[in-house]
């Protein structure tokens, strides 16, 4: 399973690049467009902002996957090994509703919307709102994984709490 999620983090991994790099061209274009030609391209901003949204709740998986989120340690370091597996159990089910709440929310504006269009592009809205279903979906399967990884002791809690306290760690 660990292999099948190293290779979803590397594909989303290359589809922030290419989200990033699309975004930087249709941004760049459409100043130097606007500036050179006083003209520019209607749908860049619509899809610089959809692209926008779907980059960062990709990289919300990809950081969800590497417990790379920002945390604090300040009461785990303090608590035993049942604390803290006591802890890190009610998290994950704390997460794992907070997910089922996203999706069901992100589902029904995708079905509602399907049928509107965007103003510039015409596309329709539910690829907007299916950002927070792929997101919610691979979080569920990532926090069950490892919650499952915890209770069977596969995972240890030392492995699963592993956070940063600030930025500057990861230099």
């Amino acid at each position: 399973m660990d292999r099948i999620f190293g290779w979803y983090s590397r594909a989303l991994e290359v589809l922030i690049a290419i989200g990033l790099g699309l975004m930087v061209v249709l941004v760049f274009g459409n100043v130097a467009l606007r500036y050179v030609f006083n003209s520019g391209i209607a749908i860049s901003e619509e899809m610089s902002r959809w692209l926008f949204i779907w980059v960062t709740f990709l990289g919300a998986i990809v950081a969800l996957r590497e417990r790379a989120h920002l945390g604090t340690g300040f009461l785990l370091d303090h608590l035993p090994v049942a604390g803290q597996k006591l802890c890190l159990v009610l998290g994950h089910l704390l997460m794992l509703m907070t997910c089922w709440l996203v999706l069901q929310g992100s589902w029904e504006q995708a079905k509602i919307n399907w049928d509107v269009s965007a103003p510039s592009s015409g596309f329709s809205m539910a690829i907007f709102y299916a950002s927070g279903v792929v997101f919610a979906v691979s979080a569920l399967v990532i926090l069950l994984h490892d919650l499952i990884g915890l209770l069977t002791g596969r995972l240890s809690a030392a492995q699963l709490a592993r956070m940063r306290e600030s930025e500057e760690e990861q230099r």
